[in-house]
């Protein structure tokens, strides 16, 4: 009986495989009955791989059976997967040394689908037959439509896979605003400031604006693709709860809410990645917006759980409840969840090679290239690159700004809450926590299907919901005007965030396809910067203007920024012919 490959693939499967003696669990290549591809069954002793080679993208097709290897062969001679001219960058050693240099072990890797073929793409297939079949000695996949590829994989795996995504950004996003409703309790035991215990959210939110910039990019080592990176760093985020939660003063409080923020990051910064390893083109748009909605109900959803939480025994309790989060969700993660990056998967498949053909020289594109990078490379493509974006691509700016608002106004809205609910109102902690769910479900009312050629309409609509619920959250959150008011305030305003997420990020995906990574991150960067700030000052803003008029403030700032969508729309196309970074 054959194992599911989502079973063999998962950590559980792996160290299922090794404990059997690699009997258990075994992958096509180990199986009785494999057919070795007539490209790997000789021993070409003078083809070693060229570093110099240009690089080659994740390929992907449909699904088919690895093992009839000449019917493959007929496939891969007949239609061969696709390869980009931007990869060709790395093959060019005397370009500048400015972040524009490309390599296999980028954050940027292209995941090009069969449907570019349909888009008449029939040179780049061409360049991709004469580059596979120019050296025998590089692993690829089997045929276009290996099963192996994860853009080949089954639409209910997709999802399912889709779904584990979701769930880890949900459950690392929930632990900035869990915390939120404990601060007055932390606050009264510590003896210091609500302003003091707000650093804890703001300590968390800074460690996951950083860590991208350092334990991102080892997912695009092929060495340890994406799952690996994630379980490991998720392991730590769920077991620092612990001290976290037994912590006696703040000094030994912050410097845990910022390691857990931290080492919980990547999910957040490359899971738009993972859904680009598995999704074409036409349904990352669905995919990310499923997931935009996970990553913005943890941070709603947090002052919830922690809200009833905290009445009942404490602020540990918003702590201790985190962990038991995150120790079933990388149980769930590590029994269920395969390897998405392509890269890693081809490194692993030449490594399976290697040991049945006794060919060292079978190697992987990416491995080839990893293997080749020197510190500086890596230092540019991760570090120098998404603050170059960030700070000299207009369209980079524009959004890294109007988001960050959005985000740091999320926080801004969870400090508002108290006050309004609790102080106006008379909520306790927990009715305090049920008033987010306007913002829960604001989004859901959006439809995600939509695929449009134009990125920015939908934003339209958020640039005018967006300073609209502002105004209306601010002027009827007193005490005299029913609670439902600013409650549907808040989803007016969630509904916007959301549009203006959706399009912002799709958008620019589209502008910079060959840097998606890159500009991610400086997005991550930004928006978790001012997310950040916000906590630090909004408690005693609301206090000493008003809820009214201090959201009238930021209210204004919002409309200030409504042209910004109409603007990109308008004159876009004109500000990305002066780039050099856009397709």
């Amino acid at each position: 009986m054959r194992t599911p490959d989502i079973l063999r693939d998962s950590l559980f499967g792996r160290i299922v495989y090794y404990a059997s003696g690699r009997h258990l669990f075994r992958c096509p290549e180990e199986l009785p009955g494999f057919v070795l591809p007539t490209r790997y069954a000789g021993h070409p002793e003078n083809l070693a791989p060229s570093a110099n080679r240009p690089a080659s993208p994740s390929l992907s097709s449909h699904p088919s059976q690895v093992g009839s290897a000449p019917d493959a062969e007929e496939r891969r001679t007949s239609k061969a997967p696709l390869l980009d001219d931007a990869t060709t960058e790395h093959a060019e050693k005397n370009e500048s040394h400015m972040p524009h240099r490309e390599s296999g072990m980028a954050h940027e890797v292209l995941h090009l689908h069969p449907h570019d073929a349909e888009k008449g793409d029939i040179a780049a297939m061409e360049r991709e037959e004469e580059r596979i079949n120019s050296n025998p000695n590089i692993v690829d996949w089997y045929g276009p439509d290996d099963p192996e590829s994860p853009a080949n994989w089954s639409p209910l795996k997709k999802w399912f896979v889709s779904f584990q995504v979701c769930h880890i950004t949900f459950a690392i996003y929930i632990g900035s605003a869990i915390f939120a409703p404990g601060i007055s309790d932390l606050a009264q035991k510590f003896g210091i400031s609500l302003v003091a215990g707000n650093l804890g959210i703001t300590m968390f939110v800074l460690g996951y604006a950083i860590g991208p910039m350092f334990l991102s990019p080892m997912s695009e080592i092929p060495q340890f693709g994406r799952a690996p990176v994630y379980l490991t760093t998720f392991l730590i985020f769920t077991l620092v709860q612990i001290p976290t939660a037994l912590a006696k003063n703040l000094g030994a409080l912050l410097p845990l809410r910022f390691l857990a923020g931290f080492v919980g990051s990547p999910p957040l910064a490359t899971g738009c990645a993972s859904l680009a390893d598995i999704w074409p083109p036409e349904y990352q748009v669905v995919a990310i917006g499923v997931w935009s909605i996970a990553a913005m109900c943890g941070p709603t959803l947090g002052p919830l759980v922690g809200g009833f939480a905290a009445q009942a025994e404490g602020w540990t309790w918003t702590i201790w409840m985190l962990l038991w989060l995150g120790a079933v969700t990388w149980v769930f993660l590590a029994l269920l969840m395969p390897e998405t990056s392509s890269q890693a998967i081809l490194y692993r498949r030449a490594v399976r090679l290697r040991k049945l053909t006794g060919n060292a020289n079978l190697k992987s594109q990416a491995e080839i290239e990893a293997e080749h990078m020197t510190v500086h490379e890596i230092a540019m493509m991760t570090l120098v690159r998404p603050f170059y974006l960030g700070f000299r691509e207009p369209i980079v700016t524009f959004w890294n700004f109007y988001l960050g608002m959005v985000y740091g106004i999320l926080y801004c809205f969870i400090a508002s809450f108290d006050v309004v609910f609790i102080e106006h109102h008379h909520f306790n902690l927990g009715q305090n926590g049920l008033a987010f769910l306007g913002i829960i479900i604001g989004p859901k009312i959006v439809r995600g299907d939509f695929v449009p050629e134009d990125r920015l309409p939908p934003a339209f609509f958020g640039s005018f919901f967006f300073p609209i619920s502002l105004f209306w959250f601010g002027w009827t959150s007193a005490g005299g005007v029913h609670w439902i008011s600013p409650v549907l305030a808040g989803g007016l305003w969630a509904m916007g965030a959301f549009y203006l997420f959706q399009a912002g990020m799709n958008y620019l995906a589209d502008c910079y396809p060959r840097y998606i990574a890159s500009v991610l991150a400086s997005n991550d960067l930004f928006r978790s910067f001012i997310g950040a700030a916000f906590p630090v000052f909004s408690t005693a803003y609301f206090h000493n203007l008003g809820v009214g008029p201090a959201l009238s403030i930021i209210g204004g700032i919002a409309f200030g920024m409504l042209p910004i969508p109409f603007i990109l729309y308008r004159y876009g196309h004109k500000i990305r012919a002066w780039s050099s970074f856009t397709n």
